[in-house]
């Protein structure tokens, strides 16, 4: 029971700290409209936070697997609370800047530290637990649209800062109180840092598989609404778009990490990755936006199920004592490629067009799965394993 508890508790503080990243995006316009801060600058608000997560899981997570889980828990944890009371009390560029680099380092100290936790609590569960984590984080962004139309309009922009810094601080609270699992110091890595993790070439086909994911979910939820107008698609097509996409997600996540680790992250990742990749190429070639809307749905369960893939695989084949580095690794890197992918397709649709963005971004999908594939080797095939199950370098 502690167990389920302290688990818990992780899923509801990643539902959380998630949430806060809806909230800043549904509120760029009112930050324009209030401060006078330009698209621009508001646009590095946003991507200042991403990169210091970034540097955050890549340097400073891999910690916790020397015994300091606790550790950069509470202390991401406690910044990512700072950041949200300190973006309540923003006004200017420099202060939002600066409240966003605070929340972006303390959720990339802490993130991968709850996925090492999670992981190694049930490692039977792996793909379940991970599944779950993606539910949360999904549902959690989901739900800050729901947030700020609530409370911005009769409270102003600080309260659903306000409101999510205080959720935060009693699950915080919560999550400190209770026993969490260490590496033992014996089995402490002596790496300082996780990027010697991807001379294992099981891990580096897991990451792979992971940046296949994130530059499909950069580039569609750049161009969806975009690509929808553009096609004289009714409103709701266009509005509504990324919400359903990542709606399968928050429901099927569990059941599809389950299903992933059972047939093999590996291949299920593959597999759903190419169909993505395909779906992608449709997006360009079709005219028809509910033609469209087909593909997507299609599209929308193929990732509810796969999508878990490259966290599971990545899981199921680190050592125990790597778990937060190689977590860190993935989402870092994951995390970077969303951004990258992006801007990659805002400026090819701009120059090049709908087709051609969505061709190439299914070309580069499939391009990283063929690279998954070779580096996997062997272990490809490899299903219903836990983290227990050594690396081979």
């Amino acid at each position: 029971m502690p167990r389920k508890r302290l688990l818990i508790a992780l899923f509801v503080a990643i539902a959380v700290k998630s949430s806060a990243y809806g909230v800043m995006f549904t509120m760029l316009d009112d930050y324009r409209e209030q401060f006078g801060i330009s698209e621009g600058s508001l646009g590095l608000v946003i991507a200042i936070g991403f990169f210091t997560s970034f540097f955050a899981q890549i340097t400073i997570a891999p910690l916790a697997d020397r015994g300091r889980s606790r550790q950069l828990i509470f202390i991401g944890l406690t910044l990512a609370i700072i950041g949200n009371f300190a973006m309540a009390l923003s006004d200017s560029l420099p202060e939002l800047l600066g409240s966003r680099f605070i929340s972006g380092v303390g959720l990339g100290c802490a993130l991968p530290a709850m996925r090492r936790v999670i992981i190694v609590s049930e490692p039977e569960n792996l793909g379940r637990n991970l599944g779950r984590v993606l539910s949360c984080e999904v549902g959690g962004f989901a739900a800050g649209p729901v947030i700020s139309a609530f409370l911005v309009a009769p409270f102003g922009i600080p309260a659903p800062f306000v409101v999510i810094g205080i959720a935060l601080s009693i699950v915080t609270t919560t999550i400190f109180a209770m026993p969490i699992p260490e590496t033992a110091a014996e089995d402490h890595p002596t790496e300082r840092f996780a990027i010697d993790l991807l001379r294992d070439r099981s891990i580096a086909a897991g990451v792979l598989i992971g940046v296949a994911v994130f530059f499909m979910i950069g580039t569609f939820d750049s161009l969806w609404a975009l690509m929808m107008n553009d096609l004289d698609a009714p409103t709701w097509m266009a509005n509504t778009g990324v919400t359903l996409f990542v709606l399968p997600m928050v429901v099927m996540a569990p059941y599809g990490g389950r299903f992933v680790q059972r047939v093999g992250p590996f291949r299920a990742g593959g597999f759903g990755m190419l169909f993505g990749a395909a779906c992608m190429a449709l997006y360009g070639a079709i005219s028809m936006p509910w033609l469209l809307m087909v593909v997507f749905l299609v599209h929308t369960l193929n990732d509810g199920m796969t999508v878990t893939s490259a966290g599971v695989s990545v899981g199921m084949v680190a050592l125990p004592e790597r778990q937060a580095g190689a977590q860190g690794l993935l989402g870092g890197i994951q995390t970077l490629t969303g951004g990258i992918a992006a801007s990659f397709a805002g400026v090819s649709y701009e120059y090049f067009g709908r087709t051609t963005t969505f061709a190439i971004a299914g070309l580069v999908m499939a391009a990283l799965i063929g690279m998954a594939r070779l580096l996997a080797g062997n272990r490809w095939n490899l299903r219903g394993g836990t983290p227990a199950v050594p690396a081979h370098v």
